[in-house]
């Protein structure tokens, strides 16, 4: 570093702002919200359309779902639709049911989801349903009807 530039940041005014700011990713954000009439469906698309940087708002009303795409952060478009509609908002807590592998799993099963969805989970407290012991593997497998092998005795 020569002696231009250091004298250059001792008499620097900006304090760090000189750097160019991180810009945000495009993302989709979903949120769930109750909307029980099209006045509600219309309060909050416009709540969130009135956001910077969002390019579009698609409002289901029928699952009462909010998706939001744009350059925006999760959790500003939950606080925004919180505090200008009064409703509770959340994440978008449901992934289709075909990803899960136990979708009836407690904990994961949910009646108030929509059709084809379930609860997304992370506890490791259900994924050890969905992995089978090599032992069981055997004895399942030992009498499948697909395993040609399988025990004749029958």
């Amino acid at each position: 570093m020569g002696a231009l530039d250091h004298i250059s940041e001792l008499f620097d005014c900006s304090h760090g702002s000189s750097k160019l700011k991180k810009r945000k990713q495009l993302q989709t954000v979903e949120v769930k919200v109750k909307m029980d009439c099209e006045g509600c469906e219309r309060k909050v698309r416009k709540a969130v359309e009135g956001m910077k940087g969002v390019n579009q708002v698609e409002v289901d009303r029928k699952a009462n779902k909010v998706t939001v795409v744009g350059y925006v952060e999760a959790s500003k478009v939950v606080a925004r639709i919180a505090h200008r509609t009064g409703k509770k908002a959340e994440l978008w807590p449901y992934v289709p049911y075909d990803v899960v592998a136990h979708p009836y799993a407690p904990g994961v099963y949910d009646k108030k989801a929509p059709s084809g969805y379930v609860r997304n989970t992370d506890d490791p407290h259900y994924s050890h349903l969905a992995r089978a012991s090599s032992t069981e593997v055997r004895y399942t497998t030992a009498f499948s009807d697909e395993n040609p092998s399988a025990c004749v005795v029958m």
